[in-house]
């Protein structure tokens, strides 16, 4: 994907060789009730038409899961970034392992699924519009590689889905530097601990009733703890643990704008199982107690 492929990705996968060749192609989408997919389109991010991505998606695949195409008018790439899958072409049979890079071209047929239906399979996907952009990308035809990318594609993919109906200029920035993974128009750069730990706090923001700790985000972001701080400091301006509190006491007042809720309920939903607790953090952050917040409020 870079201009030198050899750059971003090891030797080619080739996979295993088929009893005979498969002729009999048809039209199969499948997702079991387990599947989980987001999609990135055209109308909801206008900004893929000026990178000239046609669409793309986040899956988290389990129980079953079964694409199959006869005959395709964009270019296919999937990122696999956990468990396994298995792509079928007219001539081989892959396994699609962690950190591999599916390479499908338009006009051929191919069929990918989940190795066993048991398992599960996190990958990204995208589709390119058929335009000279891609060109290098596509010249070498079906296959899978070994890629240091899948990590962070999936990051940006996932800043980009949470920019739909927001920033503009966000999602331009989120688009772009898309685009510059897949074609290498620079080399990897250290921006890009910085975007994986914006996605991780982007999947925070929105998961607060969980455990989070400073050692599980630096883990999640495949940093150091001093790594994680000192991103955390560059793009926050405040420590990793302070940005965590910082999320929950600002979702904490939109919450207590539900009367229904109790403090307790409130408490509980960001994570804190001791309200007493809740209240002497709340009180640190904003001055006041929730009670005395809420009451402000309502009067």
């Amino acid at each position: 994907m870079l201009e030198k492929s050899e750059n971003l990705c090891g030797s080619v996968m080739m996979g295993s060789a088929l009893p005979a060749q498969r002729t009999q192609w048809q039209e199969v989408v499948y997702l079991a009730e387990a599947c989980k997919e987001r999609f990135l389109t055209q109308s909801d991010l206008p900004e893929l038409i000026d990178n000239e991505f046609f669409m793309a998606g986040l899956a988290d695949l389990a129980e079953g899961y079964e694409i199959e195409r006869v005959q395709t008018y964009h270019h296919t790439l999937l990122f696999t970034l956990e468990g396994m899958g298995k792509l079928t072409t007219a001539e081989r049979e892959y396994n699609l392992s962690p950190h591999t890079l599916t390479v499908l071209p338009m006009g051929k047929p191919f069929r990918f699924e989940l190795k066993e239906a048991g398992k599960s399979w996190k990958m990204a996907w995208v589709l390119l519009q058929p335009t000279e952009k891609w060109h290098p990308l596509t010249l070498n035809g079906q296959r899978v590689e070994q890629s240091r990318v899948c990590e962070l594609v999936w990051s940006v993919m996932n800043l980009l889905h949470s920019e739909i109906g927001g920033r503009s200029s966000y999602r331009k920035l989120f688009a772009s530097e898309l685009s510059r993974l897949l074609m290498g128009s620079a080399s990897l750069a250290p921006s890009n601990s910085a975007l994986r730990v914006q996605s991780v706090f982007n999947e925070i923001e929105s998961q607060l009733h969980l455990n989070w700790t400073v050692k599980g985000i630096a883990k999640q972001c495949y940093l150091s703890t001093e790594q994680l701080n000192r991103i955390t400091k560059q793009l926050y301006q405040c420590s990793t643990q302070q940005k965590l509190i910082e999320l929950r006491m600002e979702k904490a007042v939109d919450l207590l704008h539900n009367r229904e809720w109790t403090v307790g309920m409130v408490a509980l939903r960001l994570g804190y199982q001791d309200p007493f607790n809740f209240t002497h953090r709340f009180r640190q952050y904003h001055g006041c107690s929730p009670r005395e917040y809420r009451k402000r409020l309502f009067g």
